[in-house]
């Protein structure tokens, strides 16, 4: 849930948990090299999405942040029983710009999975699965808690360093469940040039028009980087309008979190590939952070190093051991 946290008062977006997008990770199909794995989360109570939201996976293949491929899911709204369906878009070109669910569909009214197995689609070129998953992130909330003191400031803005460190070593994600959206599908249809360039979004209907109410690209930058005053706004933003938006207000905390100069602090975001805010995949090269992502980078570790200028200490914590080496990768989510 590295992406968790970017409604107001460090709750969820538009104050919906079903609309909170948590992870985003791109990799190398761990069996075949030639196709690519792409997982979307959402939802920390993995329970049912919203019936009126598009969640969708955008690929800009030619670096002009644009979207290029677009995969979108749409989910009815849950039966009496707790069921629900989904249906998978992928659109192409000027249909992918459209933020309504366009394009062809992969997969209809398929069941999402709640219970311990995940429901696994092969249509085509695509492996498809929709449902709860254990939760790959791993984070010391106790620590994060800490260090920015969210009691007080309620932001993840003001980090206090001290001469102990703040992590607990108890990693607060162990029997943490979410909802996972997963596709594996030729690296060749993505046609890479060379890089990807990948973020999520989730919007909802709103007096019949689609609100974007989060996006997740980097770990951890949107709910890192943003106080109530911005939140919103970012959630809404595209990643071409991100480095004329955001960069002051980035070289700004990082002056305050890090001691960053802003000659520093503009570097530094040059060099992270901050902004825009996009997850970037070389499928050529092995994924691990920031080249896509896995389940194994500490992302905590690394964006709270980068905001404190290696300040603070590393976490100490440990990859899931129950992530999986074939489709959805997820682990089978905790039952109670």
């Amino acid at each position: 849930m590295s992406n968790h946290f970017t409604g107001l008062s460090l709750g969820p977006p538009l104050g919906d948990q079903r609309l909170d997008l948590c992870d985003l990770y791109a990799f190398t199909a761990p069996s075949d090299p030639s196709r690519t794995v792409i997982i979307l989360n959402a939802n920390p109570n993995a329970d049912a999405l919203h019936p009126d939201a598009v969640y969708r996976i955008n690929i800009d293949n030619d670096g002009d942040l644009l979207t290029d491929i677009a995969f979108s899911w749409v989910y009815s709204p849950p039966a009496p029983d707790g069921s629900q369906t989904y249906t998978l878009r992928m659109a192409t070109g000027d249909d992918a710009r459209d933020p309504e669910p366009a394009g062809t569909e992969i997969v209809t009214d398929a069941a999402v999975s709640f219970g311990p197995h995940a429901n696994v689609i092969d249509s085509g070129a695509y492996t498809v699965a929709a449902g709860s998953r254990s939760d790959a992130f791993f984070f010391d909330f106790d620590g994060i808690k800490n260090l920015f003191d969210t009691s007080g400031n309620r932001n993840f803005t003001a980090p206090h360093l001290g001469d102990r460190s703040p992590w607990t070593g108890v990693d607060s994600n162990t029997t943490a469940n979410v909802f996972s959206m997963a596709v594996e599908l030729p690296t060749a249809a993505l046609r890479p040039n060379p890089t990807l360039r990948i973020w999520g979004r989730c919007s909802v209907r709103r007096d019949g028009r689609l609100v974007h109410a989060d996006r997740a690209g980097h770990p951890s930058v949107s709910s890192f980087f943003n106080t109530d005053d911005t939140k919103e706004e970012y959630n809404a933003g595209e990643p071409a309008n991100d480095r004329d938006r955001w960069t002051d207000q980035f070289v700004h905390l990082l002056g305050h979190t890090g001691g960053y100069s802003p000659e520093e602090a503009r570097a530094a975001l040059d060099d992270h590939g901050i902004l825009p805010d996009v997850l970037h995949f070389d499928p050529a090269k092995p994924a691990f952070y920031p080249n896509g992502r896995t389940f194994t980078e500490d992302v905590i570790d690394i964006r709270v190093a980068f905001l404190t200028k290696n300040e603070a200490p590393p976490t100490g914590l440990s990859p899931h051991t129950d992530t999986l080496d074939r489709f959805p990768y997820l682990g089978d989510p905790h039952m109670t």
